[in-house]
């Protein structure tokens, strides 16, 4: 269940942080755009993602797989969300405990932010079956969150409550 948009209201926009942004900043960005219904704009981006990197294929799959567009989705870096010409984010949300430990940019507009713990799903050994199948746990446990921040009606989404909404989120 989606909280209706009040009319007029910007969407806000909800930068996810990863080391690579390869892999859960990945999905969670496309799974917020997905569910959001106008009310959210994502973006992703990475604190050192790798020469020519893109978002692991394993995830791609994922998505594809649960009905998630993919297109567009590209691996960056943080700087491009840190600059005068770069969207002014609402919300900040690392989603590993790599970027969550490292000294951020200084965010235009001094957005909220919280972090999201989730296990690197591109960590692991295994069978292409069991590698996707932590993709897979990790899509469903982002969206198990994104769908309680969904659901938030407007006055907890408010700049002022926007931190302490995201953060007791991460708890759950």
């Amino acid at each position: 269940m989606t909280t209706p948009q009040a009319p007029g209201a910007q969407p806000l926009n909800v930068l996810f942080l990863c080391t690579h942004n390869s892999a859960r900043s990945i999905l969670a960005e496309a799974l917020l755009n997905a569910m959001g219904q106008g009310r959210f704009h994502a973006y992703s981006a990475g604190s050192s993602p790798r020469a020519q990197q893109q978002p692991n294929p394993l995830g791609l799959q994922v998505l594809q797989a649960a009905g998630i567009a993919t297109e567009g989705l590209h691996s960056k870096s943080w700087d491009a969300f840190a600059g005068p010409d770069a969207p002014q984010m609402d919300l900040i949300i690392t989603v590993c405990d790599n970027a969550a430990g490292e000294v951020c940019p200084l965010w235009p507009g001094h957005p909220a932010t919280a972090h999201w713990s989730y296990p690197d799903p591109s960590a692991g050994e295994g069978s292409d079956a069991e590698k996707r199948e932590a993709f897979r746990q990790t899509l469903h446990a982002i969206k198990r969150r994104l769908e309680l921040f969904v659901s938030l009606p407007a006055d907890k989404l408010h700049h002022t409550l926007l931190q302490t909404s995201a953060r007791q989120l991460a708890s759950t």
